[in-house]
Order: C-alpha cells, then structure tokens, then sequence
C-alpha cells in the first residue's frame, strides 16, 4: 500500500512538473511574438536567464491561479453568470500581472496583452493536464474511486439512501425537441455515430405522444413531476389571479412545480440522491445548477447558478467556452445572411440578439450542464436529470430540417460520447437514457402567411380595432429565460404578464396553439356566452383557413360548420382524425382543466407535409397537436424493462422512469416532504396561496436544513 502511494504522488509530482515545463514554454513563445511581452532578466540576458526568468513566472501564475481563483469565483457567484464569464479574462490578467511583479526579475507586458498571454497559458496548461490525466489511466481510476469511497463513508454516515453505491446510477438526458423521426434520421445518415452505434447494441427506442401542450414546460413537469394536470399551454391566464402563467418564467415555474407535487404529494423522480441540471424544475433533487424554478430566489442560498462556479472555477474552459461562444455566433450571422442571400422560405428575423442567444444555449448553457452531469457520475450520484437545449433553440428559428440543425446534432452527438468515456471511470455502473419532451414541426408562419396575427384575427372577430402594422409574437424558447435567468433578469416580465382591466380579450400563443380568455366573464365562459356578446367570433376563427380546430366548453368546432362534442363517443375523434389517434382525447383531457381558456385555438395542419402554423415568431415549432410536434422519443438501455405498449402523456413518462429506478436500485423509500416557501412575486402583484395547510413541498430545502453548494 505504502508503494502504491508512494507511486500515486510520484505520478502527480511529474505531472505538475510537465505541466510547469509546458507553461514556460508557452510563455517564452508569446513573449517572443507579442510585441508588448517582454520577459526581464536583469543585467544578463542569456537564454538561460530568461528561461528561468519565464520559469518563475509560469510557476507563479500556475500557484495564484490554484490557490487565488477559486476563491475569486466563488466571491462573484453572486455576480450574473455572462459577466462573470467576460470577466474571467480580465481577472486572469490581473493575475498573470501579479505574478510577473512577484519574481525577482520580472517582466513587462501591456494590460491587454496580460489577458490574451493569461488566456492562452491557462488553455494549454488545462489541455496538457487533462491528456496526461487521461494517459495515465490507472491513476486516474484509483482517484475516482477514492473520492468515490469517501461519499459512501459520508452517505453510511448519515443514513442516505443508497449508502452502499454498489446498484447501478441512471443518467437521463432530455434532448430538448429532437423528435422520434429527426433522431432516427441523425443516427441513420451517420450525424449521430454515437447514438447509431447504442441503437446497433446496446439500446432500444420508441415514440411516445405528449399531451395536447407539446412543449417543454408540460413535458418536463409530467416526467419529473408525476403531473401536469391544469397546463394547458405554454402560457396562459389564470381569471382567478388576473395573471398570465409562463411555463419559463421563474415564479411561474416555482409555482408550477408547487402544484405537482401537492397534487402527487410527491417529491419528484429525483428526490433519493438525484441531481437536476439545466431544467426547468427540480424533480425533487437535492443537488440543483441551473433550475429554473429555484432561479427566482436571490443570494448565496439561490444554487441555481452554482453550476457556472464550478464550471468558470477553471479560467481554461471560460476561455474555452468563451472562443466557442463567439465562433458560434459569428457562424449563426453567416447562416442568416445565407439563408437571406438564397431567399429561404419560410424565414424569420434572426436579427438583434438572437445570434448571442443561440450561442449561449448552444455553447455555454451545454459546457456547463455537461460539466455538471460529468461531476454527477463521477461523485456516484444515483440519479441525474440533465436537459440541453441546443437544438430547439436552433429548430425554432432555423427549421428542424437543415444543415444549421444537422451541426447542432452533431455535437450533442459529441456530448454524449464524452459522458459514456466519463461513465467508464465513474465509481458506479451508469445506464444512460436518451429522451425528448416534444418533436419540432416545420412551417410558415401564421404572421407571414395569412400577413395578421392570432390577436388581430380575434379583434376583427369582436369587433374591435385592428393595428394597421401588424406585430409578431414573442417566441417562447427556453434559451431565452435561461440567458435572462443567468443575467439576475425578469423573464417576460412586461405588459404580457398582467393584462390591464377590460372587456378586451387577452389572446396568448404557444406555438401552433392559441389561447383566448375574456377577463370580464367570471369562470370559464360557455359557447353561448361567447356568440351573444361576439357573434361573429367562432364562425371567424373557425373558417380561417390557418385554423385546424377551437375548443369552446367542451365543443369542438371545426370549418365547414363541423361541431363535435367531447361528451359524445366517437364525434371528436372523426372530426380530429387528421392530428392523429390520440387527438381527441388530449383535447378531452385538456377540457378538464381548471384554467383552461375560452376559446383554444390549433393551427390548421397539413398531414401531407407536416407542416403547421405557429402563433409566435417559429417556423419549427411545437406547442399543439400536427406532426412531429408531438412525438419525442425515448431511448433506453436493454438491461432495463420494456416501457410497455404505446406511453400517452407525460406522466406516463414519469411511471416508466420510476420503474426503472427501482429496477436499478431497489423501491424507492418515500422521503419526508419538507414545505416549500413561496416564490414572492413582485410587490404589485398579489398571489394568492392555494396550497392547503401541511401540504408536501421540496422545491426547496427547509431553513433549518444545511444544503450543499454544489460544486465540483
């Protein structure tokens, strides 16, 4: 054992020796090339003095950067995560400056050259150790595994559960909006070579059917909550509050999840040693980096944003991620310029900052939840929940279908293949599971191809005055509230949210979904409330030719005059037959809801293409019922069972998944659910709690519970 040591610290004594060598190197290079980088070495200026003059240098900058940055980042957790990211160069500067001033001989080198010269060492050095770490495998396997013991020592300590580690740990990672159809085609031409080879092997796959709310906040909430019940779309408004809902708006989310599990009087899929990553809402995990629904609260004890400290705590993948960060929004320019050169239809404006927004769901929130996940399995975690979000963002302005989409594909393709090498030296078994919250469908506009909105077709319905100038809807991509999340900003947090008082109708998309309410009509109005106070308003929507169906107090109107009832067996099913099989009972089930709109409006859809309209600003979108919107997948490993016949819904979802996590690790113990403080929302506006007394909470920990910050 003794020897064993002795050649472990051997080992690492010769890496940082490589390291150090490798660091002096660089250094005299770029002293040599930039002309504002002069190394000093007093009155002689032999090469062996300025050699060791470059020595001591890098031997400084190395020291300051282990021991002064992460203290340093940690003091800044606070700070939003995009800035932090940008100050990361000039901090390393500072301290490359520091240790220039700090050896004897020293050296003189401009404040903006110190932070290239910073930003270059720390890159090589990153990339020198991490090959030499993956080099020498053995060494790096007994240190996982003793990281790995000291938790378990830790876990049988304080009686967690799964103390032991010996049962095997379950990865699921949700590729936002990658449909059955898109992942089958990515693995068969050979843009997923690690996908193909898992679906050759090692995996099995099936489509499932999402409820009629295809989107992300319905989908994630069902799988990691058990219930999505009263979601009827992205967002909507709730008469009861005067509020709109906002699947991606923190409060909303914290509110949301809040429901699911009074409803379930359940924690959540992740609540025994889980991890939750990236995601909307927690699943009940102890350990939590950019949630959403915890992203509301501010301070230290906010652990949303933990995931930026331990991944900015290293300066090389800030300068890392920040190089890929700017290529990647330089090339979505080069796309829409493209895509505008060759008169592509359908188009939508990728203008302003969507080229910022796209690379940060496409470069930095992607780095950083993999770097999450990665220290996940490598501390044995038993169940981790990651979502990455690349390629939805990407579809909804660029299409599902093309070369910008095919890219993204091909480096989440890339990501995988990063976690299964982690998974190998992790110090538990690993099954990973693939699979989506919706599909993405293609087409126009409802803007660009009937030149109105959905607000201005119900304005002419009831009468009222139309805008000459017609304006597009703000798209509801998530990448946008995790930017606005990582920036301590509000999302949507505007005239949208609060309606003023009036008769006036307040119509919401979601996609090819539309929501229409009249605040002025307490509870949910009837049919025949509706054609007295509007006449005109239903044979109007109904007859527009980018309208499928509407939904009206449990009636089903579709053109022509067609009326089907839900109460009636057999008559919404003929009348939907075109969205599928399972139409007609998504829209049943949406009827139930209590905060259900008025009117539900889904775009027209052509089965010949696939193609449907979206209310907002997408031309590959999902929200409603028509094509590939509604068929994510869901990939699984062949050690564990069979899901069983065709899933509806997401919480069908949620019972699969669970199972599995008893197959890997036993029943599942109940936890004791601790009651989770309110979201305050803003100082203007009242909410009302709901919950009833000695409800289950577990969004977040009690005040007397010492949590983890979690870094890695």
């Amino acid at each position: 054992m003794v020897r064993g040591r002795w050649r472990t610290a051997g080992g690492a004594l010769v890496r940082v020796i490589l390291v150090w060598a490798v660091s002096t190197l660089t250094m005299l290079v770029l002293a040599g090339i930039l002309p504002d980088f002069r190394l000093r070495s007093g009155d002689d200026d032999s090469i062996t003095r300025i050699g060791l003059t470059a020595a001591l240098g890098a031997g400084a900058f190395g020291l300051l950067s282990a021991l002064v940055w992460p203290v340093l980042v940690r003091a800044l957790l606070l700070v939003p995560a995009l800035v932090l990211g940008l100050l990361v160069f000039f901090l390393n500067g500072s301290l490359l400056l520091i240790a220039l001033s700090l050896i004897p001989a020293g050296g003189e080198v401009a404040p903006e050259t110190a932070v290239v010269v910073a930003a270059v060492m720390s890159a090589v050095a990153s990339a020198t150790s991490t090959a030499l770490a993956v080099r020498d495998d053995e060494a790096y396997r007994r240190r996982l595994y003793r990281l790995a013991d000291r938790r378990r020592r830790r876990q049988r300590g304080t009686g967690a559960p799964g103390a032991d580690g010996t049962a095997p740990g379950l990865v699921f990672l949700q590729l936002d909006g990658v449909g059955y159809e898109v992942l089958r085609r990515a693995a068969g031409s050979g843009l997923m070579p690690t996908v193909a080879d898992w679906l050759d092997g090692s995996h099995r796959i099936a489509s499932w059917r999402t409820d009629w709310s295809s989107q992300t906040g319905a989908s994630q909430l069902g799988i990691l909550h058990g219930s999505n019940f009263d979601v009827p779309a992205f967002r909507w408004y709730e008469k009861d509050t005067g509020e709109v809902m906002v699947c991606n708006r923190p409060t909303s989310a914290a509110e949301l999840q809040r429901r699911a599990m009074v409803r379930t009087a359940d924690g959540g899929l992740l609540t025994l040693d889980g991890a939750s990553r990236g995601n909307l809402f927690s699943g009940g995990a102890d350990q939590l980096a950019l949630v959403l629904s915890v992203s509301a609260r501010r301070g230290r004890a906010n652990r949303s944003r933990a995931g930026y400290f331990a991944y900015f705590s290293d300066p090389a993948n800030a300068v890392r991620t920040a190089l890929s960060f700017v290529a990647e929004a330089g090339r979505e320019i080069g796309q829409s310029l493209r895509a505008r050169i060759r008169g592509d239809r359908p188009r939508v404006a990728r203008g302003g900052l969507y080229p910022l927004i796209r690379a940060f769901a496409t470069v930095v929130e992607r780095d950083v939840v993999v770097a999450a996940v990665i220290g996940d399995m490598l501390a044995g975690r038993a169940a981790i929940y990651a979502d990455l979000v690349a390629y939805d963002e990407v579809a909804h302005h660029s299409g599902p279908h093309g070369p910008d989409t095919d890219r993204v594909l091909q480096r989440l393709d890339r990501s995988l293949a990063l976690l299964a090498r982690v998974a190998e030296h992790a110090p538990r078994a690993y099954r990973i599971v693939l699979l989506s919250d919706h599909g993405q469908s293609p087409g126009e506009t409802f803007l660009s191809r009937y030149g109105l909105t959905l607000g201005d077709l119900v304005r002419a319905g009831c009468g009222l005055p139309v805008s000459r100038r017609a304006g597009g809807t703000r798209s509801g991509a998530e990448a946008r509230a995790a930017v606005l999340a990582a920036l301590h900003r509000p999302v949507e947090e505007d005239a949208e949210a609060s309606p003023g008082p009036g008769p006036d109708p307040v119509v919401l998309a979601s996609g090819n979904l539309g929501l229409i309410s009249f605040p002025d009509v307490p509870g949910r109005a009837s049919r025949e409330r509706v054609e007295r106070a509007y006449p005109a308003l239903l044979p109007t929507l109904a007859n527009h030719p980018g309208v499928g169906f509407l939904l009206v107090d449990g009636v089903v109107l579709g053109r022509g005059g067609m009326v089907a009832r839900l109460d009636v067996p057999g008559e919404a099913e003929e009348l939907l037959a075109p969205f599928g099989p399972a139409a007609a009972g998504a829209v049943r089930r949406t009827d139930t809801f209590p905060h259900v709109a008025d009117v539900m409006v889904n775009s027209a859809y052509d089965p010949q293409t696939g193609a449907v309209h979206a209310f907002e600003e997408q031309i590959g979108s999902h929200g409603g019922l028509g094509g590939e919107q509604g068929h994510p997948f869901l990939m699984w490993p062949t050690e564990l069972s069979d899901p069983g016949g065709e899933l509806v819904g997401a919480e069908a979802v949620h019972g699969v998944l669970r199972r599995w996590l008893r197959e890997a690790d036993g029943p599942q113990l109940p936890v004791t659910p601790q009651v989770a403080p309110q979201v305050a929302p803003p100082a203007a506006v009242p909410v009302e709690d709901s919950r009833p007394e000695g409800a289950p909470g577990g969004i977040f920990p009690s005040a007397a519970t010492r949590t983890q910050d979690e870094t890695h």
